[in-house]
């Protein structure tokens, strides 16, 4: 809420920095467009994360859902935009932020095995180009453990079926120990041994006080899975506990009426860029 009494001047400095979100949540987001080519893809994204929770992310194809995790991993550009982790800018809270990216993005064919895999998580405590220590090759044999895959450390990961490999990357983040993580379908393709494994993973970290975010496509385990939900569709159509947002009608709008969304955004980045000119 706005202060009547705080200098305008001020009031907007605090809008354009994103420092009218609380410092407390575990991912702020002010403000984000992102566009490919032009083309919006996610337009004018506004979220304060509650801390402590599992959060899906849902919305139909197409939606700006991996696009949501990436440009506040800052691995895409945004068009405008800020995004703070506990109220500060992500490059200086990298290291508070695990990622579990779609398995389909990665190339399995690199030559390291699951280990290894597992121990680039550590590398914010180890540092780069420094050799392993035994304590951090411990941790990350742990994560392994705590996956059901710690019989595979020493097997390649081409080798590992889909579902071993998202084992393998959910292992990868648990050994960064981070207190926010991001994953990005984390249940796609896997069996239902896979799921309830990590199920269970999201609710250990939960207990442990971490917040997650996880891009989900299936409707049917939302309410089951998650605390809260995000219904994306390019804007954030609803967020909130998933008991009061996950409902017929906020699903309605959210699986439809994207043309709509697109057009009204287009428009709006057109008019922005004859301003400009």
């Amino acid at each position: 809420m706005n202060d009547p009494m705080q200098p305008e001047g001020l009031r907007l400095e605090r809008v354009a920095s994103g420092a009218e979100h609380p410092t407390s949540s575990p991912l702020s987001i002010h403000d984000m467009t992102v566009a490919y080519h032009r083309k919006p893809v996610l337009w004018d994204v506004d979220y304060d994360a509650p801390d402590g929770k599992l959060i899906a992310i849902i919305g139909p194809n197409g939606a700006g859902k991996s696009t949501l995790l990436k440009a506040t991993l800052d691995l895409i550009p945004k068009a405008s935009g800020i995004v703070t982790i506990y109220g500060q800018p992500y490059h200086q809270q990298r290291h508070l932020v695990g990622y579990v990216p779609q398995r389909e993005s990665v190339d399995w064919d690199f030559p390291v095995n699951a280990l290894d895999v597992v121990t680039m998580g550590r590398y914010g405590q180890i540092g780069w180009f420094r050799p392993v220590g035994r304590r951090h090759r411990a941790v990350a044999l742990e994560a392994l453990d705590r996956v059901g895959m710690a019989d595979y450390a020493k097997r390649q990961i081409s080798q590992l079926s889909g579902g071993q490999q998202q084992r393998v990357f959910l292992a990868r983040a648990l050994a960064q120990d981070a207190r926010l993580y991001l994953m990005d379908e984390p249940f796609a393709g896997v069996d239902a041994s896979t799921e309830r494994a990590i199920v269970e993973v999201l609710r250990t970290l939960q207990r442990a006080g971490k917040t997650v975010l996880v891009v989900h496509h299936d409707l049917q385990t939302v309410a089951e899975y998650f605390d809260a939900v995000v219904l994306l569709n390019m804007r954030i159509v609803a967020c909130g506990p998933t008991a009061d947002v996950f409902t017929e009608e906020n699903l309605r709008k959210t699986y439809g009426g994207r043309l709509t969304l697109l057009e009204e955004a287009a428009n709006a980045l057109a008019r922005n860029r004859g301003s400009r000119e």
